[in-house]
């Protein structure tokens, strides 16, 4: 059963919360963006960008630089803007608008996703869904707010929210712009009793909640598109492991901070012979 958020508060939480009430102010100005006639681009890399995601992340990276100037920042328009470099060991992860396809074709399925990273382990996050007014934060302790666009956060309004132990067959969350053949042979390995396809962070928030079991991905990540959920997971009793069970880190510098295949999970006995 979900309550209030524990009082006093832990400093992780507190923090999430901070986090919170950034992602409410770029939560406001995309869905500004969002009602207007916007354009896509394409970067260099192929992937799609918007004046949302830049202007989104513009308002996030000089909040978090008011909140704490020492901690280096990892965002996804700057990393692309000047190119990766070494952070070190803390820093803040943010994606300003995971799922920009999503935002393109208007289904709603984006989130803003900021977070802290200490020696590799996503320890706070928020994830931030603006269109369905629905944010999740984890710190010492995860849970769930309704909270429209720019509007105040209070603590107050959040309530706790658990992971799962699965209850027969898994509930399998899967990508629904990246879907490969990997993902595809991992998940027939497995006791699904139903799988469904959903856009970003999404998932793992929703396997946070306990509405779901398993969300496999092998196709190409970075970072930022999941510390963030990583951390709201983890505070709500999940994990997001390495398909072999090996814990799954950050701060990858070397590799461009790629991410390698993971499996979010609900309880690590929904791993194959967990």
């Amino acid at each position: 059963m979900s309550t209030i958020l524990p009082a006093p508060l832990g400093p992780r939480t507190a923090l999430a919360l901070q986090f919170a009430r950034i992602a409410s102010q770029a939560g406001a100005v995309i869905m500004a963006i969002y009602a207007s006639d916007f354009a896509m681009r394409v970067k260099a890399d192929k992937s799609p960008v918007s004046e949302a995601d830049e202007q989104a992340e513009a308002v996030i990276v000089a909040a978090l630089r008011a909140l704490d100037p020492a901690t280096p920042i990892l965002a996804e328009e700057m990393a692309a803007a000047e190119g990766v470099h070494d952070v070190g060991p803390r820093f803040f992860c943010v994606d300003p608008l995971d799922g920009t396809r999503q935002f393109a074709s208007r289904n709603g399925e984006f989130t803003v996703n900021i977070a802290l990273v200490e020696n590799g382990v996503p320890t706070v996050g928020c994830v931030y869904a603006p269109v369905i007014g629905r944010m999740w934060i984890g710190g010492e302790t995860a849970a769930r707010a309704d909270l429209a666009p720019g509007a105040a956060v209070e603590a107050a309004a959040f309530r706790t929210i658990q992971a799962r132990h699965p209850r027969g067959g898994l509930t399998a969350f899967v990508s629904r712009s990246h879907l490969d053949a990997e993902t595809i042979a991992y998940v027939a390995c497995l006791d699904i009793a139903e799988r469904v396809q959903i856009g970003s962070s999404l998932k793992f928030c929703r396997i946070a909640e306990g509405e779901a079991d398993i969300y496999p991905r092998f196709g190409p990540t970075m970072e930022w598109d999941t510390a963030a959920a990583h951390a709201v997971l983890a505070a709500a009793g999940g994990s997001v492991v390495r398909p072999d069970g090996s814990p799954f880190l950050y701060g990858k510098a070397a590799d461009g901070y790629r991410n390698g295949p993971f499996v979010a999970l609900g309880a690590r006995d929904c791993l194959p012979g967990g």
